[in-house]
This record gives C-alpha cells, sequence and structure tokens, in this order.
C-alpha cells in the first residue's frame, strides 16, 4: 500500500491522523478554515496558523471509480471507490479518501455502485493511521 506523500505544511494533518484526529489548518488570526494546508491564509493574508480539530462529519460531494486503477498496489483491489467529502463545519473544505464498510476494511469494502453524492459520512481512522470515510446511517 502507498503511504501519502508528507510536506512540512501537512505534516500536522498526517500527526494528528495517526493518533486518530481529524484536524484542519485554520488562521489564527480571522479563524477560517483552510485545506489544502498553506503558510498564508487565502481570506486576510495572515501568516498565522493553527490546527483545529474538526467533528469529521460531512457529505460525499463527489466520487470516481478508477478504471482501471493505475497504480500497481491499487489494481488487486479494484473495483474500489475514491470520495471527495465537503465537511459539515466548513463545506468549501474537502478532502479526498474512501468509503469504506469499516475503519480497517479493504478499499474494496464499499460496493463502487452503492455511493451516492450527498450521502452523510464520518471519517474513521484506519490501524495505518489513513483516515476513511464510512456512512453515517448505513
Amino acid at each position: 500500500m502507498l503511504s501519502p506523500a508528507i510536506d512540512s505544511e501537512g505534516a500536522p494533518f498526517w500527526r494528528y491522523a495517526a493518533q486518530g484526529e481529524l484536524r484542519v489548518q485554520a488562521c489564527a488570526d480571522c479563524g477560517r478554515l483552510r485545506f489544502p494546508p498553506r503558510p498564508c491564509c487565502p481570506h486576510c493574508q495572515s501568516f498565522a496558523s493553527e490546527w483545529r480539530r474538526v467533528g469529521g462529519h460531512g457529505r460525499v460531494w463527489s466520487y470516481v471509480v478508477p478504471h482501471p486503477p493505475l497504480l500497481a498496489g491499487y489494481a488487486e483491489q479494484a473495483p474500489y471507490n475514491v470520495v471527495v467529502v465537503e465537511l459539515a463545519e466548513d463545506p468549501r473544505i474537502r478532502l479526498v479518501g474512501n468509503l469504506v464498510a469499516s475503519a480497517d476494511s479493504a478499499l474494496d469494502s464499499f460496493p463502487p455502485a452503492k455511493v451516492r453524492i450527498g450521502a452523510g459520512v464520518q471519517v474513521v481512522f484506519g490501524s495505518d493511521g489513513l483516515p476513511r470515510w464510512v456512512l453515517e446511517r448505513p
């Protein structure tokens, strides 16, 4: 399985995820959330930031089922979904992940034909520390 590419701006996201927390970068001056993480606030241009814990609830904004999977490590798990989730706290904040049956389920554990745009989801963390999504009401 592939690991995420971690840069200095995004490192706190992955550190918190490894602890089972979903945190998003926020401006320490105007308070607005931003993702992906970056040095400067796009709203007020402040360089002050903090990592704010969010509830981990959202809705499927979009999704795709890769055909064929482009990376060999994923081919054996196909077909699987890749979802874009808008967070409840701020629908402009969108995270990419997989909709799965449970935290440590395989990528193909949720049938791609059952993914629905607008479905309520909640974040879960696998033993590998990666955030994944499960339906709020299965």
